[in-house]
C-alpha cells in the first residue's frame, strides 16, 4: 500500500489511511513499538499523527513509513459500558431537522445504536465512537464557528462520530444531551471510562443527579519546603514545566510551558534541570521571601525588583528571607517566568506539575495568598551569562511577532489566492485567546476551496486550523489532542514560544519555512 504522507511542521507526520480499522492496525503496532525518536503517536478517523524530537529523525521516518507494515494488532475483549444522557442539548432540535428528523427519532436514533469507541483525542476522557453498525452512521456536520466554552458532560455529534465532553472545553461539535457519568479517573488504569473496543450505549433519562464529578484528578504530593509567600498572583499564575509528553492516546496533551525557551532560560540560570518546575505569570506578581533563595526572571520585557531594588532578566539573584519580590506587568511581551534556585514543587498528575488549563489536569492556577515551596534536591551551578530569548518587538504602537511556518497537512484545502494571502495578512490576536490556541482574525477570512467536512485527526502544539469563519486558530501548549478543522499551515516548534508572548490586540505574521 502506498501511504500519503504529509508533513506536520519540523517535528511530525500525518500518514492518511483508507479506514478507521487501518488506522487502529497502525496505532497499536506504532504504540508497542515506536519508530526511532518517536516521541507520541495519535490515532484518529483516518489517520495516525506521529512526533518526533527532531527535525532529523522526522525525515528519517518519512523513509521508513514507506515500506512499513504493521503487525496484526492482539484481540482484546470488549466492555459494555452504559452511559444515562438528557436529551437536552441546545443543537437538538435544530440538528434534527437540518437531518429531515423528528427530535424523538434523532434520540431513538442515537440510543439504538450500538457504539464501538474507535479512539481517544481531544481532551483527557473524551472518546471518539462510531456505530458498531456502519450503516447506521449519520453525516453530522460542525458548527460553522467553534464554542469557545462547551460544558462538562455534553453529549456531542460531529462527522460518524458520537462522544461525551469530559470538562468545559472549546469545541465545534452539535450538542444533543448532557450527561453525569465520570469519564475521566487519572488514577484509574486505563483513566479514561471508554477506552478503544469498548462497546457503548446510550440511555435517554428524564432526571440526573447532581452529585457527579466528570472527571476526576488526583494530584501526588511530593515533598516540600515553603520557599514563598505570593502576596498578588496578578491575573495568572501558573505551575509549569516541560509537560505530559507521550499521552496523546489518552487525549492527554503535552502542555507545559507555553514559551519553552524562556523556561529553559530560566532554570539555567539558577542550576535547575531544564524541566524544573517553575511559575508562569500574566499581569505582574508580588511575593514574599520565607527563606534566602536564587531567583531568575525571564519572558516578557518587565521591571523587577528584589527588596526594591532592581534586578536584570535572564540573571540569577539573591533574594534574603523576608524580602519582597515584585514582577512588574509586561511593557513587551505577554508572559514571564520565574525559576527558583533547586525547583519549585506543586502536585503531579500523570508524572507532571504542569498546569494544563484545557484539560484540567495539574495544580489549578495559583491564588494570592498561595505558599509556594522548593524542592529538596540539590541543584547545579548558576549561569549569570544567559540572555532573555524573548523574540517579539514593537512597531509603534504594536506588539508585533513574526513566526516561521510549514505548509500543511491541509492546504490542499485551500486555493492558491487563500495560501498567498494567508503568508501576506497581518492578523490580529483576539482577547478570546489564551494558552489553547490564539484567536486570529482580519479583515479579509480565508476561505476553503474544497467543500465538507475534514475528518477528525491529530493536532500540534503550532497547527493553524482554519475554521468555516476563515477567521485562524493558531495553537498553543494546551491544544486540544485532535481536531477537525483543515490545518493550512503548522508553525515550527520553535517559534510557537514567539506566539506565547503576544498578548491580545498584537500583531502576527506568518513566513514560509523552507524544508
Amino acid at each position: 500500500m502506498t501511504l500519503s504522507i504529509k508533513r506536520v511542521g519540523t517535528r511530525g507526520l500525518i500518514v492518511d489511511l483508507p479506514d478507521l480499522a487501518t488506522v487502529m492496525n497502525y496505532y497499536a503496532a506504532l504504540t508497542a513499538s515506536p519508530l526511532d525518536h518517536q516521541t507520541d503517536v495519535v490515532a484518529a478517523a483516518r489517520t495516525v499523527l506521529l512526533t518526533f524530537d527532531s527535525p532529523t529523525a522526522t525525515t528519517k521516518a518519512i523513509d521508513t513509513l514507506q515500506t512499513y507494515s504493521p503487525a496484526a494488532a492482539e484481540h482484546t475483549e470488549p466492555r459494555d459500558i452504559a452511559i444515562d444522557v438528557l436529551y437536552n442539548g441546545e443543537d437538538l432540535a435544530p440538528l434534527a431537522e437540518s437531518l429531515g428528523m423528528a427530535t424523538h427519532e434523532l434520540i431513538d436514533w442515537h440510543t439504538s445504536t450500538t457504539w464501538v469507541a474507535a479512539f481517544g483525542g481531544f481532551a483527557p476522557g473524551f472518546t471518539y465512537c462510531v456505530p458498531e453498525d456502519p450503516t447506521r452512521a449519520l453525516t453530522i456536520p460542525r458548527r460553522d464557528t467553534p464554542r469557545t466554552a462547551v460544558p462538562a458532560g455534553a453529549v456531542a455529534l460531529a462527522g460518524e462520530f458520537s462522544a461525551v465532553y469530559p470538562r468545559t472545553s472549546p469545541g465545534g461539535w452539535q450538542l444533543i444531551g448532557t450527561t453525569n457519568t465520570p469519564m475521566w479517573d487519572s488514577t484509574a488504569t486505563p483513566p479514561a471510562l471508554v477506552a478503544p473496543g469498548d462497546r457503548v450505549h446510550y440511555r435517554a433519562v428524564d432526571t440526573l443527579n447532581d452529585d457527579t464529578t466528570l472527571a476526576r484528578h488526583h494530584l501526588a504530593t511530593p515533598p516540600r519546603r515553603p520557599v514563598f509567600t505570593l502576596d498578588d498572583a496578578g491575573l495568572q499564575t501558573l505551575y509549569q514545566d516541560l509537560g505530559r509528553q507521550g499521552n496523546g492516546n489518552l487525549g492527554v496533551t503535552t502542555s507545559g510551558s507555553a514559551d519553552r525557551a524562556s523556561a529553559r532560560t530560566a532554570n539555567a540560570a539558577v542550576g535547575n534541570k531544564r524541566n524544573a518546575t517553575l511559575l508562569e505569570n500574566i499581569g505582574g506578581l508580588t511575593m514574599t521571601a520565607l527563606t534566602e533563595t536564587v531567583i531568575c526572571v525571564t519572558g516578557a520585557d518587565t521591571d523587577v525588583t528584589v527588596g526594591g531594588r532592581p534586578v536584570l532578566l535572564a540573571t540569577p539573584t539573591i533574594v534574603p528571607a523576608g524580602a519582597e519580590v515584585v514582577v512588574k506587568q509586561a511593557r513587551l511581551g505577554f508572559r514571564t517566568y520565574i525559576a527558583v534556585r533547586g525547583g519549585l514543587i506543586a502536585d503531579t498528575e500523570l508524572n507532571s506539575a504542569a498546569t494544563d488549563m484545557l484539560s484540567g489536569l495539574g495544580p489549578k492556577p495559583l491564588q494570592s495568598g498561595d505558599t509556594i515551596a522548593m524542592s529538596l534536591a540539590k541543584p547545579q551551578s548558576a549561569n549569570s551569562l544567559l540572555t532573555n530569548p524573548l523574540r517579539v518587538e514593537r512597531d509603534g504602537a504594536d506588539v508585533v511577532g513574526t513566526v516561521r511556518c510549514v505548509l500543511g497537512p491541509r492546504d490542499d484545502w485551500f486555493s492558491n489566492d487563500a495560501v498567498e494571502r494567508f503568508f501576506n495578512t497581518t492578523f490580529t490576536v483576539t482577547a478570546d485567546s489564551n494558552r489553547v490556541g490564539l484567536r486570529l482574525e482580519s479583515d479579509v477570512p480565508l476561505t476553503r476551496e474544497r467543500e465538507g467536512e475534514l475528518p477528525s485527526e491529530g493536532m500540534v502544539a503550532g497547527s493553524i486550523q482554519i475554521p468555516p469563519s476563515g477567521q485562524p486558530v493558531l495553537f498553543l501548549r494546551d491544544h486540544a489532542v485532535t481536531g477537525g478543522y483543515p490545518v493550512m499551515a503548522t508553525v515550527i516548534n520553535e517559534d510557537v514560544d514567539i506566539a506565547a508572548q503576544l498578548p491580545p490586540g498584537a500583531k502576527l505574521r506568518f513566513e514560509r519555512y523552507p524544508l
